[in-house]
């Protein structure tokens, strides 16, 4: 018998809950975010019922089908929709209206368009600065040594709310192997506390199925889990 999403999701809370105990925090310190990209939506239904209502997207024009969907189908079921990929700028205005956060704001540009369509839509959108710690060049996000600079900027724009950093580790076989990463983002996120104590750095979005284990240890208020929580996606 296939194991089902609410057995997983149970599995993951107690791995989540062994982690941040470790690292001296609460469990409930974390939040869990399902990572729907590719998922069904009769799947995210399966993980609502077992208690996640958190869900990431990935591409805001599969994100837009899905999160329309459910809102017609659900309206009474609250869920939170953050944006976890790279944002287009000409998509800003559909991601502002669809995501609750915006997880992936990469560079000062991606930040000026977000802030113009939260501004026309009457919003402040809380948003994450993503850095690219590992500095791999197929990823996106602030070179570390340009977010102290780059916050500043970004904090002077109507329509946002920095509410914390997010970073995407390098794929490796070993998750220790990626654990000066996290360490590195949570350490430039304290850096940043010193520079604008105004701003509320609560979040630390890092860690993934493959590794979310080291990324609660070394400080990761949110996780980002697809596998884990969904199974193999299809081929």
């Amino acid at each position: 018998m296939s194991e089902s999403i609410a057995d997983r999701l149970a599995r993951v809370r107690q791995t989540v809950a062994e982690a941040a105990l470790r690292s001296g925090r609460r469990p409930e310190d974390v939040l869990i975010i399902g990572v729907t990209k590719t998922v069904p939506l009769v799947l995210i239904e399966e993980a609502w019922a077992a208690g996640l209502q958190h869900f990431g997207e990935n591409r805001v024009q599969e994100a837009e089908e899905k999160i329309t969907a459910w809102r017609a189908a659900h309206p009474e079921r609250q869920a939170t929709w953050h944006l976890i990929g790279h944002l287009q700028t000409n998509k800003a205005r559909t991601a502002v209206s669809l995501f609750e956060m915006i997880q992936s704001i990469d560079s000062l540009r991606v930040a000026e368009a977000v802030s113009r369509r939260a501004v026309q839509a009457g919003r402040t959108v809380p948003v994450l600065l993503e850095v690219n710690v590992g500095g791999e060049p197929t990823k996106y996000g602030f070179h570390p040594d340009a977010v102290i600079e780059a916050a500043g900027q970004v904090a002077r724009l109507p329509g946002l709310r920095i509410v914390g950093l997010m970073t995407v580790a390098p794929l490796v076989a070993d998750p220790e192997a990626v654990r000066p990463v996290f360490r590195r983002l949570r350490e430039l996120r304290d850096r940043l506390q010193i520079h604008y104590p105004s701003i509320p750095w609560q979040h630390l979005s890092m860690g993934m199925t493959n590794d979310y284990v080291v990324a609660i240890e070394e400080g990761a208020t949110m996780v980002r889990l697809g596998r884990a929580i969904f199974g193999e996606r299809p081929a």
